[in-house]
């Protein structure tokens, strides 16, 4: 089975951020990371080349496959900023409504800029994610 590409590095999450050449997606991107250190009480780790993560995880899917992944984090992609989150709290459906301009995957919410959104909600939204992922794998940090 192949390794996984996205696991814990050593890299510097402060070099990363001011690596992003965008001003604005930087700040962003900082504000993002503060927001979710504040959240999760965990310290930002890299996660690959461009992901960073609060909290871990190990995973099992019905296939056999398994792997570790954060348990909530971003990334600054071309167009948008991925942050990575739980959205099936029965509260995320009301809370995305409020947000402002997004698109939603899975397990993904992509925004342009902060300034398009209500940080109180994503807030919101990162907490409610993290406490689920925290009942989830209670035994992980």
């Amino acid at each position: 089975m192949a390794e996984a590409k996205t696991k814990p590095t050593t890299k510097s999450v402060d070099e990363y951020l001011a690596s992003i050449e965008d001003e604005e997606r930087r700040s962003d991107c900082m504000a993002i990371a503060a927001l979710m250190q504040a959240v999760t009480k965990q310290s930002p780790v890299m996660w690959g080349t461009s992901i960073v993560g609060f909290g871990h995880y190990r995973y099992t899917y019905e296939s056999g496959h398994c792997g570790e992944s954060c348990r909530t984090g971003f990334s600054s992609r071309k167009g948008d900023i991925s942050i990575y989150l739980m959205a099936s709290s029965p509260d995320h459906a009301g809370l995305l409504s409020k947000l402002g301009k997004h698109k939603m995957g899975k397990s993904c919410l992509y925004v342009r800029r902060l300034s398009e959104i209500d940080t109180k909600i994503l807030k919101k939204l990162i907490t409610s994610s993290y406490k689920e992922m925290q009942a989830r794998y209670a035994d992980e940090g």
